[in-house]
């Protein structure tokens, strides 16, 4: 009887082992972090507070290790997603720009900031599951305000800028855009309810917020809102609204016939137009930058066309103007935009993003505006046409219009 007791009091002691063995292996790091990785996938709606009482929405997938900003009929790849038990950080490289949130449950919350840690971050919630935009009081939009208006912003300057916006209304769901001289805002979707309407996009860098109404007699009112302020807008409905022509705002100065310079690649490699892969050539020269919106629907465009067109005799050299100069950054910014795009032409450095500089190191320009601007070198080295900042797929058919013009001039050269 003692021998039989005693096993059976050693196979119990076994048994609440072994339970609270299994118990410690459900509970492993590894496999908190293996449910936790899967959690955070779905459709997600956030929110930007840019200043007390300002709310500014935006959506998003996560899928695994990617994340993708959703705007419109855009859908803009954010990047990698880097999480530690329920730690999520986004870096959005290419803006310089990093989101770190805490995730609980369907809820996410945390910050929008640079990753140098400069500047005020923006304070960022986010909940899954919820695909809409804007919140729709239930207020049915008095018309559809579908259409083309001339705009003016009311720069605090006190310079007003023409300006031209491009809407598309569908129900109560708008898209669109506004077109400027240096770029335009690319895909704005938001809501129309009553005369009111509110429009929003993020793809990264600094969210964008637009809020105003529209009146039966084809008028529009309303402001452009982020954390540092606010500008006002005005117009009205005009089909014909357009911008002052893009190839008439940047030119040579006097004297001038050509672009004469010699910058370096990531690898210290020099570049110039003298160079003999370049010699008796139509050369498409873009001015640039991997922190700049435009600019990526720009490489967006340029990037396959000059695979399709390289045969023909034609090349293309990106001038960058990045916000870092050091080799580390350099070589991170312009590889990863390289291969995000896979362009195939050469790319250069010639220094920091600012106007003055540009003008500078390209003594030849005169009223240099905007990145980006494209250069169109004729087979004798000279150039021929210079355009002005950038009006992308979202401004519909501007951007066709800039194509059909793009490949005309193209043409002309090569048919020189």
């Amino acid at each position: 009887m003692k021998i039989k007791s005693i096993l059976i009091i050693l196979s119990l002691g076994l048994s609440i082992i072994n339970a609270h063995a299994q118990t410690n292996k459900k509970l492993q790091p590894s496999k908190i972090s293996s449910t936790v990785n899967k959690t955070a996938n779905g459709n997600w709606r956030g929110l930007f507070q840019i200043k007390p009482g300002v709310e500014v929405p935006f959506n998003f997938e996560i899928n695994n290790d990617k994340i993708v900003f959703l705007n419109g009929d855009e859908r803009f790849d954010g990047g990698k997603v880097y999480q530690k038990e329920d730690s999520l950080s986004i870096k959005l490289d290419q803006f310089d720009n990093e989101i770190a949130v805490k995730l609980i449950g369907d809820s996410l919350t945390g910050t929008l900031r640079k990753q140098d840690n400069s500047g005020k971050p923006l304070v960022l919630i986010a909940k899954r599951g919820e695909n809409f935009r804007f919140k729709n009081s239930g207020e049915k939009p008095a018309a559809n305000f579908s259409g083309t208006y001339a705009v003016t912003f009311k720069n605090p300057s006190g310079k007003d800028e023409k300006s031209v916006g491009v809407f598309k209304q569908t129900g109560d769901k708008l898209t669109g855009t506004f077109l400027r001289v240096t770029g335009d805002s690319r895909y704005l979707e938001g809501i129309v309810e009553g005369n009111n309407f509110y429009l929003s996009s993020f793809i990264g860098m600094a969210p964008a917020y637009y809020k105003g109404s529209f009146s039966q007699k084809g008028e529009i009112t309303g402001e452009s809102i982020n954390s540092r302020g606010s500008i006002a807008f005005t117009g009205i409905q005009n089909q014909n609204a357009e911008l002052p022509d893009a190839y008439k705002l940047t030119y040579l100065k006097e004297g001038y016939k050509t672009l004469d310079f010699s910058f370096p690649d990531v690898n210290g490699k020099k570049i110039s137009l003298s160079d003999e892969k370049y010699r008796g050539k139509p050369v498409i020269i873009t001015i640039t930058g991997t922190w700049c919106p435009n600019c990526v629907d720009e490489a967006s465009f340029i990037a396959p066309w000059y695979k399709e067109n390289k045969k023909r005799g034609v090349e293309v050299i990106a001038i960058h103007y990045e916000r870092q100069l050091d080799s580390a950054y350099l070589k991170k910014a312009i590889n990863g935009f390289r291969e995000k795009f896979d362009i195939k032409y050469d790319q250069v450095i010639a220094g920091k993003p600012d106007k003055k500089l540009v003008s500078e190191s390209l003594p030849a320009l005169n009223n240099f505006l905007s990145f980006p601007t494209t250069i169109f070198i004729n087979k004798n080295g000279e150039v021929a046409k210079i355009h002005t900042g950038y009006s992308g797929p979202a401004t519909g058919k501007f951007y066709t219009a800039f194509v059909e013009e793009f490949n005309k001039e193209v043409d002309s050269l090569l048919n020189e």
